[in-house]
């Protein structure tokens, strides 16, 4: 897409008051809603506060928020301001923020009250970050973001923006170093919102969407934000840390019709007796699941518990949600699904060779909606965006019928008896065992120099034994559902596995042990 003259957010925002929708509720936390009039009328105001606090056209704030209808007020104001906001994790250290607002640059950093002490550590002496906006709750030594809006009296009118401008950045949280800042473009939403929530995913306007997934990283801003606000359906928020407990809580105080979440908390949902089907929303008609691959047990399990599919779907933060999902109505469990429309997807091998149905290869994607490149790491955009394909890193195998099976991260198989292993197959074999909540495979060599999988395990409860029978079990589990070659020779049992703070396994820091 490269139109002039186009903003994002007065795309998203304003057209639903043009439209007539402004009094409809466009987000509702526990303490507030926000109607689409009070959004638009609100995110106007964002560019004039930014102004006096000295962000120009093309600078960058950070947003350190928890999910609340402050988040989308100042994602859409920044971008109808012509300012790029920069999602941040709420759930990193010190250290970690230090380093993404020193290479953010962010001129202004907008945070909730429960992170300030964190930001105000990893902030002290950089010399790009102007100021520090306390978001919620009120902070004397700090300016409050509700009274700075507040003193600006008029709206500002939409930046001149192109589709092909900066729009907001996201961070990436791959498994090994420091993360990426991500940029993408004004016209990619637009497309995200058509391919994936309106052609693929079915968004109505009717729609009450309850996302789990966060509205930091890419799968929560695109289901929660991006899609919802495209079709002008109405998001509830959450700001805390999303338990089995407190998402059915949400699901009985609101009775979304749509619920996002990653596969982990799917399965410890089934795994508390307290989530029965008369507990959950009264009007749901769809589950998702992305940020991780999903386990075909996990699926079926909650289509016979609750009489609903996980529709299962993959995407990035390069690709800025999802382009590749199974379809409603119709779920696959073995497969990631098919390409969304407007999508290219390809399979290469290590010398960027196109291999053929029932061969492995790593995805390539190709869309509108890919990144423009990775902020100031030249050598990592030219590797993985090439002539506009995005290498995803991720190994799957094409069937005939053209739908995708994962078979792992490149950088995480490895051969067994001259044979590729997916450390993923191993893993969703091991976790069908009912004592089994999580597991990870690793490489590991035998006392012969051979390399053989090895398996850490999180049990249902602590171990009281040495367990030697559910080993066998375990072992015998993964012989006869994918291959004899396959089972773990060593299984560790671990209370927790390593994970980044978005929830995926560091497989890494397993094989460094």
């Amino acid at each position: 897409m490269s139109v002039r003259d186009y903003n994002a957010a007065v795309d998203f925002v304003d057209r639903h008051v043009a439209e007539g929708r402004a009094a409809k509720a466009a987000f509702i936390d526990p303490a507030r809603n926000l109607t689409y009039g009070e959004l638009s009328e609100s995110a106007a105001r964002v560019g004039p506060m930014l102004a006096r606090l000295g962000v120009e056209q093309e600078n960058r704030i950070a947003l350190i928020l928890l999910d609340t209808v402050d988040f989308p007020i100042l994602f859409w104001g920044a971008v109808r301001a012509g300012v790029a906001p920069v999602l941040m994790n709420t759930r990193l250290t010190v250290d970690q923020y230090r380093y993404l607002l020193a290479d953010s640059r962010a001129k202004v950093a907008f945070v909730s009250p429960a992170l300030l002490p964190t930001i105000e550590e990893a902030a002290a002496g950089l010399p790009s970050l102007r100021e520090i906006v306390v978001v919620g709750g009120g902070m004397p030594d700090r300016p409050r973001f509700e009274t700075l809006l507040s003193a600006e009296r008029e709206g500002a009118a939409p930046a001149q923006t192109c589709a092909d401008d900066i729009a907001y950045w996201l961070y990436s949280s791959g498994t090994t170093g420091m993360p990426k800042g991500v940029m993408h473009v004004h016209g990619a939403p637009r497309v995200m919102a058509e391919s994936a929530g309106l052609q693929r995913i079915g968004y109505r306007e009717t729609d009450v969407v309850f996302s789990a997934a966060k509205l930091f990283f890419a799968y929560g801003v695109g289901s929660a934000l991006i899609c919802p606000n495209w079709v002008g359906a109405t998001t509830i928020l959450y700001p805390e840390r999303p338990t089995p407990r407190t998402v059915f809580e949400m699901l009985r105080a609101f009775n979304p019709t749509m619920f996002f979440a990653v596969p982990s908390l799917y399965a410890t949902i089934l795994a508390d007796p307290e989530c029965r089907p008369e507990a959950a929303s009264k009007n749901w008609r769809l589950c998702f699941a992305a940020g991780e691959p999903l386990p075909a047990h996990i699926g079926e399990a909650w289509k016979q518990r609750f009489g609903l599919d996980i529709v299962n779907g993959v995407g990035s933060s390069e690709a800025g949600h999802l382009f590749l999902t199974n379809t409603p109505g119709a779920v696959d469990y073995l497969t990631s699904g098919t390409p969304l429309r407007g999508f290219d997807l390809e399979l290469r091998d290590e010398a960027g060779r196109s291999v053929a149905d029932g061969e492995s290869g790593e995805l390539w994607v190709r869309s509108d909606t890919i990144a423009a490149g990775y902020w100031n790491q030249l050598e990592k955009t030219r590797r993985n965006f090439v002539g506009g394909w995005l290498r995803t890193g991720d190994k799957y195998v094409r069937r005939p019928d053209g739908a995708f099976v994962f078979q792992g991260r490149a950088d995480d198989m490895f051969k067994v008896s001259g044979i590729w292993v997916s450390p993923f197959e191993i893993e969703d074999a091991l976790t069908r065992h009912p004592r089994v909540v999580e597991a990870a495979v690793v490489p590991a060599e035998d006392s012969d120099g051979l390399v053989k999988p090895k398996a850490f395990v999180v049990l249902d409860h602590r171990r009281t034994d040495e367990d030697r029978a559910l080993f066998e079990e375990l072992k015998s589990l993964v012989k006869n559902a994918i291959g004899p070659w396959k089972y773990p020779r060593w299984i560790e049992y671990v209370d927790e596995l390593p994970k980044t703070a978005s929830g995926k396994i560091q497989r890494y820091l397993l094989r460094e042990t």
